[in-house]
């Protein structure tokens, strides 16, 4: 009978990488080992696929989940997709400045681009930022996988999500970002899109998350790792807790299992 493929997936900020955003030498020779041993790899961000790219460069993942679960790749194959149309995107966008300000922050990602109206230039706090393309958003004409808003007043985002009830909406634990999505898109439904192209289970994923976005996917694979760093809610529900991003908690993690003889996974 076939092995089922086992896999490995990790969100991104808080998680795989450390607060300056790099992967360190540790983690990466750690998957490498994993990987040796049949592990696939995967990263599964809110982030869009341009955008984080420019962190994983070195780490060359199986899978990528990109925008929260809007576009997911399997060994670079698009596997699904799913996107605002033009109009969707505009009318989003033009909502979002009429409830919250003309001058609110949006970050769109695009198949081929991530874009911002960030008033500081990302690329001057973090040197790996991906490729990301500066835009006023006055006269926007791409389909958006998402859309984020930073709204720093909680009765606008209220307000905003309330306008928009029908769309995935999920707000980040470190800041006023609120992240919008197609209808019923999120990290688990690619997951369950990866396993059918994988032709494996959610049982063999061991998942790393640390935020609110992360806790369907920690219940929903096999094993949910939740961080040091982690906010409450997710380490309430994952199986395990695993040290902060800062301590490479992934990394030791992975290595006290292939240590351990009792698992006959590694």
């Amino acid at each position: 009978m076939k092995t089922q493929k086992r896999i490995l997936l990790f969100d991104l900020d808080g998680t795989l990488l450390r607060n300056d955003k790099t992967l360190s030498e540790y983690t990466l020779e750690i998957l490498a080992k994993c990987r040796e041993q049949g592990y696939l790899t995967g990263i599964s961000t809110s982030r869009g696929e341009q955008n984080c790219l420019g962190f994983i460069k070195e780490m060359k993942p199986d899978i990528l989940i990109s925008s929260g679960g809007a576009l997911v790749r399997v060994n670079g194959k698009m596997i699904c997709s799913s996107s605002f149309s033009v109009a969707e995107t505009k009318n989003f966008i033009q909502t979002a400045r009429n409830i919250c300000g003309v001058d609110c922050e949006i970050t769109v990602d695009t198949l081929d681009a991530h874009y911002w109206n960030y008033k500081t230039n990302p690329r001057e706090e973090y040197k790996s930022w991906g490729d990301s393309i500066y835009s006023d958003f006055t006269d926007f004409n791409h389909q958006a996988l998402k859309i984020c808003v930073e709204i720093h007043d909680s009765g606008l985002a209220g307000r905003l999500c309330e306008h928009f009830s029908e769309l995935d909406s999920q707000h980040f634990s470190d800041g006023d970002w609120y992240k919008f999505t197609k209808s019923g898109i999120t990290k688990e439904k690619a997951i369950l899109a990866v396993c059918e192209a994988c032709r494996t289970e959610v049982s063999e994923i061991i998942a790393f998350g640390d935020d609110y976005a992360d806790i369907g996917m920690l219940k929903l694979c096999g094993t949910g790792v939740a961080m040091g760093n982690a906010i409450q809610e997710v380490k309430d529900i994952a199986d395990e807790i695993t040290l902060s991003n800062e301590e490479d908690g992934v990394a030791v993690y992975l290595e006290k299992r292939m240590k351990d003889m009792s698992f006959s996974v590694f």
